[in-house]
């Protein structure tokens, strides 16, 4: 991460303030992919790529937000803040204050600087990192204490109604309320949650395929319109079924045949992902890395083939890590077609697992990918 004290600096420098820095973590999700919006499990880690943010006030009625990655600035009135997004990147940290305005919060004027290490569109949640670090700092300067699970369902609204993109809770929720050294079982139902311990010997490799891929995009629309349908025709033979949450692998045998083809895969995948995440946490909390290892695998197979949320060169940088050294479980992770995989790896072999990955995936691929050795992070806080 970058030194906050250089973003410190820079903001005294840009706004002639002091102001406080905080800082929110990007995520990897381990396992359970596209089954939070269907009130389902996962089980994501804070990681150490996050998005800093440095605020004061203002007295001139003024909000004014800087984006050092993007060497942008935007200036609002206080009074009147943009209604509905505009594409820019201003959308994110502008969706949380209209948020939080909506929310009976007065924004007072002020200068926020953000910046990020949160690969874009790696599905490391780089919006999310955004969000809740504009979130707690805006609540820093105002005074005002949110606790973290309200504060990633504002966030989750601001993606949502403001921003246009239809995602779940995960994300948000993970960077408000990671734990250091641990990885988070969340059930979005009920926003409970509890943490499982990351072994000190175990190391969260994360490879970048370098294919973008954007949950705004059709593909996640369409895999979640599927999974909503799957979900209605269940619910005509059982009422109780509100979301696949309430589903079985027995209902699909029963009823499955009237559902469409696309749609019933859909619905195989987040039934069975959702039983495989709770195995998993279970697997952790019991260090049983092997059977982590084993569910890891059989998920990405879902995601894979089920579905159908993978790309050709992330199921290729899954397959080319299965007989390295020190590999404990590999998939896909994130909202799917393209980014990132996650590889759960012995810590001692990991600098080697890494090299060897990133020489097989570009001689496989002729892309050269991004690697990085991570750990399981704390959640927002303010730093200093």
């Amino acid at each position: 991460m970058k030194d906050p004290i250089a973003l410190h600096r820079l903001h005294e420098n840009r706004f002639h303030a002091h102001p406080e820095v905080y800082v929110a973590p990007g995520r990897v999700n381990l396992i359970g992919e596209h089954t939070d919006y269907a009130e389902g499990f996962v089980m994501p880690a804070a990681i150490d790529f996050a998005t800093l943010a440095a605020i004061s006030p203002r007295t001139d009625g003024q909000i004014v937000i800087y984006a050092e990655n993007f060497g942008e600035e935007r200036s609002y009135s206080a009074a009147a803040l943009p209604a509905s997004a505009t594409g820019h990147w201003s959308d994110y940290p502008l969706g949380v204050l209209a948020t939080l305005a909506g929310e009976g919060y007065a924004i007072p004027p002020l200068s926020l600087s953000l910046w990020g290490d949160v690969p874009l569109g790696s599905g490391l949640s780089s919006s999310a990192a955004v969000e809740v670090a504009t979130a707690i700092a805006v609540t820093g300067l105002m005074g005002v204490s949110i606790p973290g699970p309200r504060l990633a369902q504002l966030c989750q609204r601001a993606e949502n109604k403001f921003v246009g993109a239809n995602s779940g809770i995960m994300d948000q929720f993970i960077s408000a309320n990671g734990a250091e050294d641990h990885a988070l079982l969340l059930d979005c139902r009920d926003l409970s949650f509890r943490l499982a311990p990351i072994p000190p010997d175990v190391a969260l490799v994360i490879a970048n395929t370098m294919v973008k891929h954007s949950v705004a995009g059709e593909g996640y629309t369409t895999r979640r319109a599927e999974v909503e349908e799957a979900c209605r025709i269940l619910a005509t033979h059982r009422p109780e079924i509100k979301f696949l949450r309430d589903a079985t692998v027995d209902d699909l045998a029963a009823w499955g045949h009237e559902i469409p083809p696309n749609a019933l895969k859909r619905a195989r995948h987040v039934i069975t992902e959702n039983t495989r995440t709770v195995e998993a946490a279970e697997a952790l909390l019991r260090r049983d890395m092997a059977k982590l290892g084993r569910l890891m695998h059989e998920a990405h197979v879902s995601y894979s083939k089920d579905f159908e949320a993978s790309c050709v060169e992330a199921d290729t940088m899954v397959d080319l890590a299965q007989d390295l050294p020190g590999l404990i479980g590999a998939r896909l992770t994130g909202g799917g077609f393209g980014g990132c995989t996650i590889n759960v790896v012995e810590a001692d072999k990991a600098a080697e697992f890494s090299a060897a990955l990133k020489e097989r995936y570009l001689r496989a691929t002729g892309i050269e990918p991004e690697i990085h050795i991570c750990h399981a992070s704390a959640g927002a806080h303010r730093l200093g």
